[in-house]
């Protein structure tokens, strides 16, 4: 089984390209925090991951976040290799997310929840009375 699932903010705004065939694909750079101190550091430590995102997901994640956004990756680890210019064989390694959920809250948002509001923000639901109404 090949599962990763990540927490992290990203390290700069999300890079869009499209396959000669038309596909989407997205790529960006996730900084997860390891939560303990490196015997050199003081502080808490990161690893960062390359991400790449294909298809609707792939534009949906470079219409919707931005260097230092929170998210979740979920995916599988894939090593690639690849001849650079100069001839040599170069590998790297990167996550292909299957699914990626926006953590940070919508800018602009006062509640910093991330919730959707209706647009005057002062609206409120109505009560329902009759539950046989309900459609379950």
């Amino acid at each position: 089984m090949n599962k990763i699932i990540l927490i992290g903010n990203l390290t700069k705004d999300p890079e869009i390209t499209t396959t000669n065939s038309g596909v989407s694909v997205c790529r960006f750079s996730l900084a997860v925090q390891r939560g303990f101190a490196n015997n050199n550091d003081n502080g808490p430590s990161a690893d960062f991951f390359n991400i790449v995102v294909w298809r609707g997901l792939a534009e949906n994640c470079h219409k919707f976040l931005k260097k230092g956004s929170k998210c979740c990756v979920v995916g599988r680890i894939q090593n690639v290799s690849y001849e650079a210019s100069d001839g040599s064989k170069r590998y790297t390694t990167e996550i292909t997310a299957n699914d990626v959920e926006f953590l940070s809250s919508r800018s602009g948002d006062p509640t910093g929840d991330g919730a959707v509001r209706p647009s005057d923000g002062n609206a409120e639901l109505e009560p329902i009375d009759d539950d046989d109404s309900l459609p379950f």
